[in-house]
């Protein structure tokens, strides 16, 4: 789960993080009753969506006037923002952070995350702040440093020292330095979180360390527990049907295809969508209906694949272990009869009682193709296709 720039904000800086002060705007009428709250002579005006590239979508911008903020905020707020990162209709700006600026001596970039490789915690900086990471990466390999820590022992000291000399700062800044990197691991343990990207993380003019952007990035899996974060899911920064899935205990993702998949396990979703792009389709969505799918479920997963009006073919890959294959062929149909689907269904089914699964969809006077295997089922959903 994502949190908008200003909640990222508000969170480091419950951890003694340094971030500018900033306002939030929801709405027009309120840039005038809170700007007087900021000391600057300049504004930075942030759009906030959950999507990289803002600023060069026109979503961050900088005046010297309260007149010009009100004229930005009017032409951003309740509009969609176009990025490269999102969708091609865009993402909804529901507020605003207005913030003071800084004067900038130097502009790093410094992120926490998972390594799943070494299954540790890696602490990653770069004195190539503000570029993207893959940016860097690409371009200057050499700028990057990375720590790995173990996620019983933390980031130590002296691990964050040799970031700090890496980075080449100057020798009175170490310890501030070491006191930022030990509460940036803080907030990521702590609020369990995925990733935690500063960037840049800027030295100022009066040498201060300063979080000038933040992404945030909580484990799904961990929300139970992070009640109050939870809370901070906007919603609307994700396709509708996300919405209506997670509500209904689905786990789907709407692509850009006009395949749609209904698998049970992550995995074998995955390997799915592989063979669907293999054989030349796009799919339509990642959609995992989980071990338990009953026909309630499986009905609920088709209606939400086909609300996504470019799919032309839904492609249903079940592996029954736990469940019987002829009870999952008896939900597919009563799924198919109610929804009433008119396009093709291809289901490939694998597991106990599978012969009479098959024989159950083979015999239903339904428009439902019976595969023997995910090859196959794949072969036949890309040629059902209209070219």
């Amino acid at each position: 789960m994502n949190l908008h720039e200003y909640q990222a904000k508000q969170l480091i800086a419950k951890y003694g993080i340094s971030v500018p002060k900033g306002i939030v705007i929801k709405s027009i009428d309120e840039v005038d009753q809170s700007i007087g709250e900021l000391e600057t002579s300049s504004y930075v005006i942030k759009a906030q969506i959950h999507a990289g590239g803002r600023g060069k979508a026109g979503g961050v911008k900088i005046v010297s006037s309260k007149k010009e903020v009100s004229e930005v905020v009017n032409s951003l707020l309740h509009k969609k923002l176009v990025t490269y990162q999102n969708k091609p209709d865009g993402q909804p700006v529901s507020s605003i952070l207005i913030e003071e600026s800084c004067e900038i001596e130097k502009e790093l970039y410094f992120s926490i995350l998972i390594d799943r490789q070494s299954e540790k915690i890696v602490v990653i900086a770069s004195s190539a702040g503000g570029m993207e990471i893959e940016e860097i990466s690409k371009n200057n390999p050499e700028k990057i440093i990375k720590e790995l820590c173990s996620p019983i022992s933390g980031l130590m000291d002296f691990q964050s020292r040799n970031i700090a000399f890496a980075l080449d700062l100057p020798i009175e800044m170490i310890n501030d330095f070491v006191k930022f990197a030990r509460s940036a691991f803080k907030v990521f343990v702590e609020s369990d979180l995925v990733l935690l990207e500063i960037n840049p993380l800027v030295i100022t003019s009066d040498k201060k360390i300063i979080a000038l952007d933040c992404k945030v990035t909580v484990d799904d899996n961990a929300l139970c527990k992070q009640k109050t974060l939870a809370e901070l899911r906007d919603w609307s920064q994700n396709d509708s049907k996300e919405a209506e899935a997670f509500n209904a205990g689905l786990n789907y993702i709407a692509l850009n295809g006009n395949i749609g998949c209904m698998v049970n396990g992550a995995g074998l979703a995955m390997a799915t969508m592989d063979l669907i792009k293999l054989y030349g389709g796009e799919p339509a969505n990642f959609l995992d209906v989980g071990g338990g799918a009953t026909a309630e479920t499986v009905a609920k997963a088709f209606k939400i694949i086909l609300d996504d009006k470019n799919v032309q073919v839904v492609l249903v890959n079940i592996f029954g272990g736990i469940m019987r294959c002829d009870i999952i062929a008896e939900g597919i149909i009563a799924a198919v009869k109610e929804v009433g689907i008119q396009i093709p269904i291809v289901v490939r089914l694998e597991g106990t009682n599978v012969d009479p699964g098959k024989k159950l969809l083979q015999s239903s006077g339904l428009n439902i193709k019976a595969a023997n295997s995910l090859t196959e089922a794949a072969t036949i959903a890309t040629s059902l296709i209209k070219k």
